[in-house]
C-alpha cells in the first residue's frame, strides 16, 4: 500500500518566481512538484508559515567542482543545483545523488578539453594529481581525460564525452598568465574551432574557461555558447563587450574567484555568523585563504566589466568556482560563496532582482534545465525560504528559514 504524503502549503511569504516578485501568495507543493500558486490551502495540508519571509526558487551555482560532501554543504545554503565544470558527476555517475534529497542536484561537463600539461595542472602543488580526488569511487566508468593538441583529436573526443554522459562540453583556453605560469600549453584557435563546431553539430551546449581578453575573443570567435569566467587581465573595452553581446554568449563572471586570484580572501563572509554556523574548520580555513596568483589585478575593473555586460543585455549567471577545502584553492566555499557572488553582482551595479535571476531563471534557461529555476506550476519544488526581502536587500538570501529539494524539506 502506497502512502502519499500530505501536500505542503507555504503561506504568507512574498514570492519571487525567478523573474519577478509576485507579492504574497500561497505556494502548494505535492509529490515533489509545485502544483498551485494562490488560493487557500487544501484541507489536510501541512502549513508552513512564511510570514515576514521571501520564497525563492532553489539557487543554481553555475560553476563548481564538487563531491557529495560539497553538494550537502551547498544545499544547506539553499543551492539546490550545482553545475560542475570539471569533475566526476556525468550522467552515468550520479544516480544516487539525483535521488538523494539531502544533497544538491548536479550536472557536469565531465573533464574539459585541454592540451597535456595545460590548465588546470598548474594550479596544483608538485606531486598533487589533478583529476578525480584521492579515493573517489564513481559508480560508473572512470572519467574521460580529453587531452587534445590538434583539431582531429578535439573532434574525436566530442562523441566520447557525450557517450560518457557529459551534459555540456567545456574547453580550457588558458595560457597560464593569470595563474603565474605564462607559456602554459593551450588550445590553439584551429583546435578550439573544430571542437566547438563538432559539439554544436551534435546539439551540445559549449562553454569555455577564459580568464583573459585574448582567450575570451578566441572562444567567442570559435562560436562558444558561454564563458565560465570573466576576464581579469585588463579593463573591458566597448569592443569586447560588443563582441560578447553580438554573439549571444552568456557569462558566468565568478567575481568571487577573480577576487581570490587577486589575493582577496573570503574572510568577511566567513565572519558572518549566518555563514560561520554552517562551515566546519576546513571550509572556514579555505574561505579565509585565497588563490593569490594575480595580485596585480583590480577588482574594480572586474566589477565595471560586469556592469557593462549587464547594461549591454548579456545574460549573466551566478557561479563561484568553489572546489574542495584546500587552502591553495581558497577564498571559496560551496553554497556560501554563491551568496557572496550575488552581493558582488549588486556591488557591480545589478539590481537585487537581476542578481537573483542570475542564480535562478537565467542559468536554468541557458542550460536547458526546464524543470527548475522558477516557481511555477508543474516545476520541481526546489525552494528557498529566507527571512526578509532579498529583492531589495540582497544579503537577506543568507537568512535561511527553510530549504526544499523536490518538495522534501531539509532537516535543520
Amino acid at each position: 500500500m502506497t502512502v502519499t504524503a500530505a501536500p505542503t502549503a507555504i503561506t504568507g511569504a512574498q514570492v519571487f518566481d525567478g523573474e519577478k516578485a509576485l507579492g504574497v501568495t500561497t505556494v502548494l507543493v505535492e509529490d515533489g512538484r509545485i502544483t498551485r500558486l494562490g488560493g487557500d490551502p487544501p484541507e489536510g495540508a501541512e502549513i508552513v508559515d512564511g510570514g515576514g519571509a521571501t520564497l525563492l526558487p532553489g539557487l543554481i551555482d553555475a560553476h563548481v567542482h564538487t563531491n557529495r560532501e560539497a553538494l550537502a554543504l551547498a544545499l544547506r545554503f539553499g543551492v539546490t543545483t550545482e553545475l560542475e565544470m570539471q569533475g566526476l558527476h556525468t550522467r552515468d555517475n550520479r544516480a544516487q545523488i539525483s535521488e538523494d534529497d539531502t544533497v544538491a542536484d548536479v550536472r557536469s561537463s565531465g573533464f574539459g578539453i585541454t592540451p597535456p600539461g595545460g590548465h588546470p595542472s598548474e594550479l596544483f602543488p608538485e606531486g598533487f594529481r589533478p583529476g578525480p580526488p584521492p579515493g573517489a569511487k564513481p559508480t560508473g566508468r572512470p572519467p574521460l581525460m580529453p587531452f587534445s593538441t590538434t583539431p582531429e583529436e578535439a573532434v574525436a573526443f566530442i562523441p566520447q564525452l557525450i557517450e560518457r554522459g557529459s551534459d555540456y562540453i567545456k574547453f580550457m583556453v588558458d595560457d597560464g598568465s593569470v595563474e603565474g605560469h605564462p607559456g602554459l600549453p593551450m588550445l590553439d584557435q584551429a583546435t578550439l574551432d573544430a571542437g566547438v563546431a563538432e559539439a554544436k553539430r551534435r546539439g551540445m551546449l559549449t562553454i569555455a574557461h577564459t580568464l583573459t581578453v585574448d582567450a575570451t575573443r578566441m572562444a567567442v570567435e570559435a562560436g562558444i555558447d558561454g564563458l565560465a569566467h570573466l576576464f581579469m587581465d585588463q579593463p573591458h573595452t566597448e569592443e569586447v563587450i560588443d563582441l560578447v553581446k553580438d554573439a549571444g554568449v552568456f557569462v558566468v563572471p565568478c567575481v568571487v574567484l577573480n577576487a581570490s586570484m587577486m589575493g582577496i580572501t573570503g574572510g568577511d563572509l566567513a565572519d558572518d555568523p549566518r555563514v560561520a554556523s554552517r562551515l566546519d574548520a576546513d571550509w572556514d580555513k579555505t574561505l579565509r585563504s585565497s588563490y593569490g596568483h594575480y595580485p596585480q589585478g583590480k577588482i574594480e575593473d572586474v566589477l565595471a566589466a560586469v556592469r557593462a555586460l549587464s547594461d549591454a543585455g548579456v545574460d549573466l549567471l551566478a557561479g563561484t568556482d568553489a572546489a574542495v577545502p584546500l587552502p591553495f584553492l581558497g577564498g571559496l566555499a560551496h553554497g556560501a560563496s554563491l551568496h557572496h557572488e550575488l552581493q558582488h553582482l549588486v556591488r557591480a551595479g545589478l539590481s537585487p532582482v537581476q542578481a537573483l535571476r542570475a542564480a535562478t531563471s537565467v542559468p536554468a534557461r541557458r542550460f536547458g534545465l526546464d524543470d527548475r529555476g522558477r516557481i511555477a506550476e508543474g516545476l520541481r519544488a526546489d525552494l528557498l525560504l529566507v527571512d526578509g526581502d532579498p529583492t531589495t536587500t540582497i544579503s537577506d538570501t543568507l537568512n535561511t528559514r527553510a530549504v526544499w529539494r523536490r518538495g522534501t524539506r531539509l532537516a535543520a
